[in-house]
Parts: structure tokens; C-alpha cells; sequence
């Protein structure tokens, strides 16, 4: 019986000393994962440390476009400024190429009917710049279909030589009755008749025109009219018809038979006094 207590506290006794010394060898595996965790952290900040400075790059790349953004930005405002300035340059330059090119100002136009004292009416066929003393003056190209003639007068001669537009309807109209109307006896000396009808025709307005007309008509009635005034006749005639026709827009054989008409129905007593002067 003792013995095998002693056998059992043997074998209790030495199985402590095996234990303790497995027990180092147990304690270093549990050592080793901390090695293990501790390299994955220096591993994982080595892996945030490229994180860290690829973050940094594309901040500074990201700066680096952003400052290459607003550097166009501001060349490309420095551009649309630039040509806004050459655009404003440019458009007194268009301006003036425009005035350049543009009409003048004319108190007639092209194509209008106008009145030529002592010549008729005519169309403007066109204003043109032509070089005279080696100025530029402007000219109106009147074409007078009555004398079937083409003349140039020069735009600032134009008032001074008589040009005027044609009467409207009420005016021509008023020249009609002056021819039926009582004249003023002319005086006998042709000459001075023919200078004094003359002057009248030169006026170029279309009362004097009808007062020529009355006047030589009803003295080629009273005696045949020199060949002067047969001619100065003829034209104020043709003056009066021409212009008369172009405001009442009528044909020249209906205006001319409706003048002759108003001069045939003057008063005898006009036509006495002229006779009596004579």
C-alpha cells in the first residue's frame, strides 16, 4: 500500500516538471502572432504612408488644374475683352464705311419727275460724284423726254437754276382756271412783250407758265406773233401740257385740247382791250 502511494506521489510529483517545461514551448506560439500583428501595422503605415503622399499628389495636381483653369479663364477674358475692344475700334471704321457708301442727301431722288424751267419736265435718272476743278461734285443726270436730251446739273446749282418738283393736282388745276380768266393788256413793242414773257418763263413756276401762254395766245389772235415769240409760244405751251399731264395724270393730247378749251372761252372783253392797246 505504500508503495504505490509513493508511486502515485512520484508520478504527481514529476508530472508538474514536465509541464513547466512545455509550457515555454507553448507560451512562444502565443508570441509569435503579436510579431505577425505588429508587421502587418508597420506594413498597413507603409501602405497609408503612399496613400498619404498619393493623396498630397493629386491635391497638388488638383491645385496645379485648378490654377491652369483659371489661367485660361483669365487669358480667355483677356481675349473676349481684347476683342470687344477691337470690335468697338472696328465699328466707327464700319460706320463711316457705311455713311461712305451710303446716299447723300438730295432734295430730289432718283427716278422723280422734276421741272426744268425753260426746258420741261424730266426724270433723274441718277446721282453721281464727278471730278470738276479736281473737286468731287455731286450731278443730277436729268433726262427731258420733251426734247429728247440729257443734261447734268450740278446738286448745289439745282434751286438757283429753278429745278422744282411738279405741282400737285389742286395747283395744276388752278392754272387751268387762270387761263380762262380776264388778262392785263400786253404792251404793243414785241420785243419788250417778247422779254417780259421771257423773264415770266425763267420764274418756272406754273402760273407763269399759264399767264405766257394766255397772254401770246389771245395776241396771236388780235395779229400773227413774230417768229420769236411763235417759238416762245410753243414752248410755254409745252411746259404747261407736259407738267399739267404729269400731276393730273392724264394723257398730253387730252390736256392740250382742255388748255385750248379754257383759252377759247375767254371773255370778249379781254380780248377787246388787247385790241384796243394794240
Amino acid at each position: 500500500m505504500k508503495q504505490t502511494t509513493k508511486g502515485t506521489s512520484d508520478s504527481t510529483a514529476t508530472e508538474p516538471k514536465e509541464t513547466s517545461a512545455r509550457s515555454p514551448s507553448k507560451k512562444s506560439p502565443a508570441k509569435t502572432p503579436a510579431k505577425k500583428s505588429s508587421a502587418k501595422a508597420s506594413s498597413a503605415k507603409s501602405a497609408k504612408k503612399p496613400a498619404a503622399t498619393r493623396s498630397k499628389a493629386a491635391g497638388s495636381k488638383a491645385s496645379k488644374d485648378t490654377v491652369a483653369k483659371s489661367a485660361s479663364t483669365k487669358s480667355a477674358s483677356a481675349k473676349t475683352a481684347g476683342s470687344k475692344d477691337t470690335a468697338s475700334k472696328s465699328a466707327p471704321k464700319a460706320k463711316s464705311r457705311a455713311k461712305s457708301k451710303a446716299k447723300p442727301e438730295t432734295a430730289f431722288q432718283e427716278l422723280e419727275q422734276v421741272v426744268y424751267p425753260l426746258q420741261g419736265v424730266g426724270q433723274i435718272k441718277r446721282i453721281f460724284k464727278k471730278k470738276f476743278n479736281d473737286k468731287d461734285t455731286l450731278y443730277y443726270e436729268l433726262y427731258l423726254e420733251v426734247s429728247d436730251m440729257t443734261v447734268y446739273v450740278p446738286v448745289d446749282r439745282a434751286e438757283e437754276l429753278g429745278i422744282r418738283a411738279i405741282v400737285p393736282k389742286k395747283e395744276a388745276t388752278s392754272a387751268l382756271s387762270l387761263i380762262a380768266e380776264e388778262f392785263e393788256p400786253v404792251p404793243a413793242d414785241w420785243k419788250m412783250r417778247y422779254q417780259m414773257n421771257l423773264d415770266l418763263l425763267k420764274q418756272g413756276t406754273i402760273h407763269d407758265i399759264a399767264t405766257v401762254v394766255r397772254a401770246l395766245y389771245h395776241r396771236s389772235r388780235v395779229k400773227e406773233l413774230p417768229i420769236l415769240e411763235r417759238k416762245l409760244f410753243d414752248s410755254a405751251l409745252k411746259l404747261l401740257v407736259d407738267e399739267v399731264s404729269f400731276s393730273l395724270n392724264k394723257g398730253k393730247s387730252d390736256v392740250e385740247e382742255l388748255v385750248f378749251a379754257r383759252l377759247e372761252t375767254e371773255p370778249k372783253k379781254a380780248t377787246k382791250k388787247a385790241a384796243a392797246e394794240e
